[in-house]
């Protein structure tokens, strides 16, 4: 932590919405009740076991950041039960309604990180991650916000080294700007290959991505939605 009186680094300041209107009492009990059995705590030491999380039941972990309302996370975790989910997403809004689905699904697969993913990122092992999403992050469009961005040419270092060896991560965003960044980034990084063959392979959802609140949002305000999956190049 920073001494008392001085800012941390920018590069480890958060940025982003945390709380929005006032939970239901219903919530207010997932979050007391519920989440203490799920939330992810760093170890003081050493790495952060994904077995220590799920158990011997997953035969996988699927890494979901900024999950928002939760919708995409609880599709896939109901219908991969064999995948341990980790999702993170600090607006306690959104982790009250992916709550409210875990409990009305009974699922059993899924851990949250309700706050800054980044000391999570740092202490999961390497190789140890599947799968990644990344789905309408915030774009921050203007350009003295761009350094605020998730995907940052630091975090896809970060990316690589989690990402077992031939592993998928998925981004979308309706932010042209963002997209132009990403895809600029992405492809200068010796770890990633774009899997796209054809325009409908970034310009429609594949069967097993699901779409969201956010997403219908920007469709009916005319913003068109961009779909890209890189693969984690093998080791060497």
């Amino acid at each position: 932590a920073a001494p008392m009186g001085k800012a941390r680094p920018e590069a480890e300041q958060f940025y982003g919405r945390r709380r929005g209107r006032r939970l239901r009492p219903g919530q207010r009990r997932l979050m007391a009740d519920l989440l203490p059995r799920l939330a992810v705590t760093v170890p003081a030491s050493g790495p952060l076991k994904p077995e220590a999380l799920f158990g011997a039941q997953v035969s996988e972990v699927w890494l979901e950041i900024g999950f928002g309302g939760g919708e995409h996370l609880a599709w896939q975790a109901e219908r991969n039960p064999q995948v341990g989910f980790i999702g993170a997403e600090p607006y306690v809004n959104g982790v009250a309604r992916l709550l409210g689905r875990v409990a009305e699904l009974r699922l059993d697969n899924i851990r949250i990180v309700a706050d800054d993913v980044r000391p999570v990122l740092r202490a999961l092992p390497q190789g140890s991650i599947a799968r990644l999403f990344i789905l309408f992050p915030d774009p921050w469009p203007k350009t003295r916000h761009h350094r605020r961005r998730m995907v940052q040419p630091q975090t896809l270092d970060l990316f690589a080294h989690l990402l077992a060896d031939g592993a998928e991560m998925r981004f979308a965003t309706d932010d042209a700007g963002y997209l132009r960044w990403v895809l600029r980034l992405v492809l200068d990084h010796p770890s990633f290959a774009w899997c796209a063959r054809r325009p409908a392979d970034w310009s429609e959802r594949p069967p097993d991505w699901p779409a969201t609140r956010y997403e219908a949002k920007a469709r009916a305000q005319g913003r068109a939605a961009t779909y890209l999956i890189f693969r984690r190049i093998g080791r060497r």
